[in-house]
């Protein structure tokens, strides 16, 4: 029996129908169901992520490094993923389709998308500056996405030194919502933040790594209206 193809293999063979002049929506129109949807995705953050460290008009090493780290390329891959990743950085234009390539995957507002983007702000801040023409990339990419104008609040928040972060747009609770219910959503988004429940709900293992900065950044909202209220 055949040993199955690895989902990187599978991603080289999809950049050669690419190559071959299929087109990228050619290719993803094979690659709507599991596996291949795993294959769909990581093509898709991988190019999306590409994009998103061009959006300052230029891409650092710090970009390129933090999209490493987040993003977890397996060691040995480095050639398949570089590959995606430069043919999507040339430039800006067509962010979008890999943005609504993703949302129809899992549908609007789906937790997986709020992990994204998550990634997304880390490579943005990895140059040590969060340029304006990144915040209306990330601005669009939150609205096609289908999430809440708050949601991208608290997670600018959570990256970007200069955005304060509000603990109930952390939480994205109106001001003054009764500790109990406080404590209650807290709970739930820290625990609908960890890894496991990540990979869980369909993310690939190449992209889990998103987690760490929204646990940090829900628990100091939470100690900071607990405080606040004792």
């Amino acid at each position: 029996m055949d040993k199955p193809l690895s989902l990187w293999s599978r991603i080289s063979q999809a950049l050669a129908a690419l190559t071959r002049g299929e087109g990228l929506s050619a290719v993803f129109d094979h690659l709507r169901t599991p596996p291949e949807r795993s294959v769909a995705f990581t093509i898709a953050v991988i190019a999306l992520g590409a994009k998103m460290a061009k959006a300052d008009g230029r891409v650092t090493r710090d970009e390129v490094a933090a999209f490493r780290r987040v993003f977890q390329i397996p060691p040995g891959e480095e050639a398949n993923a570089a590959r995606v990743f430069d043919m999507a950085r040339t430039d800006v234009a067509g962010f979008d389709a890999y943005a609504r390539k993703i949302a129809a995957m899992f549908g609007p507002g789906a937790p997986v998308l709020k992990d994204l983007l998550e990634g997304l702000f880390a490579i943005a801040v990895a140059d040590g500056d969060y340029h304006e023409g990144e915040d209306a990339f990330l601005q669009e990419v939150a609205r096609i996405f289908g999430l809440e104008e708050c949601c991208f609040r608290a997670i600018r928040a959570s990256f970007v030194p200069e955005a304060t972060p509000d603990p109930w747009a952390v939480l994205e609770l109106p001001p003054g919502t009764p500790l109990d219910e406080v404590r209650a959503v807290w709970r739930n988004r820290v625990r609908e933040a960890h890894p496991d429940r990540a990979i869980a709900r369909g993310l690939p293992p190449e992209a889990v790594r998103l987690a760490e900065a929204r646990l940090i950044a829900l628990n100091r909202a939470w100690d900071e209206i607990r405080d606040r209220a004792a």
